[in-house]
Parts: C-alpha cells; sequence; structure tokens
C-alpha cells in the first residue's frame, strides 16, 4: 500500500511505452444502474473496479442485487461484472422506520444515480456518505424528485437523505436544472424508461451537456434484454499519459495509450486533439472543450509559450474538493505565476520547482501532480492512495515509464503491490 507521502523520480532516460488504461467510472456506474433495470442478467466488460464502482455495486448488492465479480485478465483494475436484472424492481426496501442504509463514499455518480433509481422500490431507503459528499449539491435532483411525486427527506436537501419509493410514476413529469452537475438529468433518464418519466433538461445549452450525452447513448446502446456490454477505456485516466506524452515529447520521449477511447461518448476525449496541437489557443473552456481533463491541461499549461485562460469552471468549486483553489494553490507551491478571476484562472509560463502537494484527498489533483512529477523533480504528494476512487493502480503505471516512486519518509523506492492504492 501507499505510504502518507510519495516523492516522484523523473524517468532518467528516454521513455517509450504503451499505457493499458482501465475503463470508464462514468461508464461503469451508469451501466451498473442500467444492467439491474434489465430484464434478464447483462455482462459488463472491462468494468472499472475503483472505490467509486465498488462503492456502487455494493449498494445495489444491499438491495438484493447479486452481481458476480471476477478478474479481467488483460487489467488489473478491471472486472467482469456480471448483474442479474430484476425488470425494473428492487428485490429489498427498508420502511420508514428503518431504511435500508446504502452508504456511497464520495461517489457524486453512486449518491445521483442511486437517489433516482430507488424511487422505483417500493420502501424506505438512506443514502449517505463521506463528509464531502455531504456537502456537495443535491438539492435540483431532489426537487425533480418530488417533482414526478417522491417523498423525499431531507434536512438540507443533501445527504443524507431518506428516499420513500413507490415504484413507477407512468407520465410524471419534472424539470431538473443542470448548472450544478449534469449528474442530475443523467439519474433521472437512467430511470425514466422503467418509471415512466418525462424529464426536461435546463440550466444549460445542451451541446454543454457531454455527460448526458453519454448517458442517452448508453440507454440506446444497452441490452435491456439481457447479454454483454463492453466498457470503453476511461478518456479522463487517458489525458494524464496524453499529457505524460506532451511533457516527455521534447525529450525525444514517446507515450501512448491503449486501448484509445475513440467512441465520441466522453468529453475528455478532446483532450487528445489539445496535447496534439503545435501551440494552444489562449483560452479553453470546461463547458465546451474539455470537462475533467480541464485539470490536467491546468498543469501542463505553465509549459505552454503563452499564457493560457481555463474558463467556466464552476463546477470544479463543487466537486471531490474545491478544485479551482486547490489547483491555484499547489501550482503556485511549485512556481507557478497563476491568477484566479471568478471562475478564471490564467496560467503564465514559466519554470517549477518541486514541492509536497496537498491533495484535499481528490483523486485528480493527485495524479496531476504525479504526472506533472515525470518532468520537475522534488514533486512529493500527501495522501496518493486517494488514486483509488477511480484509478487504484495509476502509481503502477506512472512507475511504468520510467519514473521513480519513493517513500519519501524511509528513501525507499516502491514497486509492485507497495504502488496500488
Amino acid at each position: 500500500m501507499l505510504p502518507q507521502l510519495i516523492e516522484i523520480v523523473p524517468p532518467a532516460g528516454k521513455v517509450e511505452a504503451t499505457v493499458v488504461l482501465p475503463g470508464s467510472k462514468s461508464i461503469t456506474n451508469r451501466a451498473l444502474i442500467l444492467a439491474a433495470l434489465a430484464d434478464q442478467p447483462v455482462t459488463l466488460r472491462g468494468a472499472l473496479w475503483s472505490e467509486d464502482t465498488q462503492a456502487m455495486v455494493d449498494c445495489l448488492e444491499r438491495l438484493g442485487f447479486d452481481a458476480r465479480v471476477t478478474a479481467d485478465p488483460a487489467e488489473p483494475a478491471n472486472r467482469t461484472i456480471v448483474v442479474q436484472g430484476q425488470g425494473g424492481k428492487i428485490p429489498k426496501a427498508g420502511t420508514p422506520d428503518q431504511p435500508i442504509e446504502l452508504f456511497v463514499e464520495n461517489a457524486g455518480t453512486a449518491a445521483r444515480f442511486l437517489s433516482a433509481f430507488l424511487c422505483l422500490g417500493n420502501g424506505s431507503y438512506r443514502v449517505s456518505g463521506v463528509p464531502r459528499m455531504h456537502e456537495r449539491p443535491q438539492a435540483a435532483l431532489l426537487s425533480a424528485l418530488r417533482e414526478l411525486g417522491y417523498r423525499i427527506e431531507s434536512a438540507n436537501d443533501r445527504l443524507p437523505a431518506v428516499i420513500h419509493g413507490s415504484g413507477p410514476h407512468p407520465s410524471a413529469a419534472c424539470t431538473v436544472s443542470v448548472a450544478d452537475s449534469s449528474q442530475f438529468a443523467s439519474a433521472l433518464l437512467l430511470s425514466a424508461r422503467v418509471g415512466g418519466w418525462k424529464v426536461t433538461v435546463t440550466g444549460a445549452n445542451e451541446d454543454e451537456l457531454p455527460y448526458v450525452d453519454m448517458t442517452r447513448r448508453l440507454i440506446e446502446d444497452f441490452p435491456w434484454s439481457g447479454g454483454p456490454y463492453d466498457i470503453e477505456a476511461d478518456a479522463s485516466g487517458a489525458s494524464y499519459f496524453w499529457g505524460a506524452d506532451w511533457l516527455l515529447r521534447g525529450r525525444g520521449g514517446r507515450v501512448a495509450v491503449a486501448p484509445t477511447p475513440a467512441s465520441g461518448m466522453q468529453a475528455d476525449q478532446k483532450f487528445l486533439d489539445l496535447v496534439a496541437q503545435p501551440e494552444w489557443r489562449p483560452s479553453y473552456s470546461r463547458q465546451t472543450d474539455l470537462a475533467d481533463s480541464i485539470m490536467t491541461a491546468i498543469v501542463l499549461a505553465p509549459f505552454s509559450p503563452s499564457p493560457t485562460d481555463f474558463t467556466e469552471l464552476g463546477r470544479l468549486r463543487v466537486q471531490e474538493c474545491e478544485r479551482v483553489e486547490a489547483l491555484r494553490t499547489e501550482l503556485g507551491k511549485c512556481g507557478a505565476q497563476v491568477d484566479e478571476a471568478g471562475d478564471t484562472l490564467t496560467v503564465h509560463p514559466g519554470k517549477l520547482h518541486g514541492a509536497e502537494i496537498e491533495t484535499y484527498n481528490d483523486h485528480r489533483v493527485a495524479m496531476c501532480f504525479g504526472m506533472l512529477g515525470l518532468r520537475v523533480p522534488g514533486i512529493r504528494l500527501r495522501n496518493p492512495a486517494c488514486v483509488r476512487k477511480t484509478f487504484p493502480n495509476f502509481f503502477v503505471k506512472l512507475a511504468g515509464l520510467g519514473a521513480g516512486i519513493r517513500d519519501a519518509g524511509t528513501g525507499r523506492t516502491l514497486a509492485g503491490d507497495d504502488l496500488l492504492a
């Protein structure tokens, strides 16, 4: 297991490597909900096995679903998961006095997707998570569920919440705003087919909702009558290694990823276009250009030849941590000039140096700065094991590029299982 503080040592020589990617968390957790709603068993191949997806599987099992999990010989962070669909029924339920307890860790997808899914049951369910999950937005989704006719109890329209399921409500309609999170719309759409709901999405232009488009495509392509479904490799995870290729290119290095996400379902596939350009544009938006991978671009930006604006970052403030502040603070520790104005960060080119990075228990902060350690000596990461949320063998992959991963306390170089989160 990873120690509390590690140091990344840049590769000593030329890097020529191919990184095998795990499955997409976003697709896996959507597919798990759809598989539970299917009429017959669904086999999810290449499913990510991380903290977020394990939380979803644990919750489905507590609800009485049979989910058989076996190893994937092609990728240690993946699993094959066979879910016995129940045709829209939820086998187990609690009572208003004793609701079934469902713990979602800090998985926004599990928290939001399950909240809508549970309305299809007949009984009561209490959804809770870690303290940070209790701070994250949930109000627009809970409001939409109430509009559909379901009883939801929450002290502040966040988690913990008690969902009182009463089965499908045919022809019920709701409007949901995605101003705080597109996961609200995805949650409703995943269960709308069985619930009989009509869902209207507001709060953003449809062109700015790639994750909602992903959900719609999954629903259309899913084997509702049972059968196999292949989970695409994770484009957000790929961004760190596409970024590694960009960082090491000037030294003759080459980092490829396999399989390359190419379906068009994942917004972060566009990150590959960014690093393929000889010069970056002066501005990139989280809403229209990049999704989660905009964090990767922000950390790379000091190596761009001119200042870069990263705009419409508001949603980063209400995710696993206050990511805008985290990026500005931790890049500043490394010597970068980063200006914050509203929901825009402007990153100026400049030389970086090593620093001790606080990861804020945020997997993406840890992976962004882990990637930076391939080029900048002296990057040390606190709580690196937080990558278990979506990419538990991230540091195994990083070491495969020739990076040294040391226990910063003892100086010991880590290898094997010691690199797993």
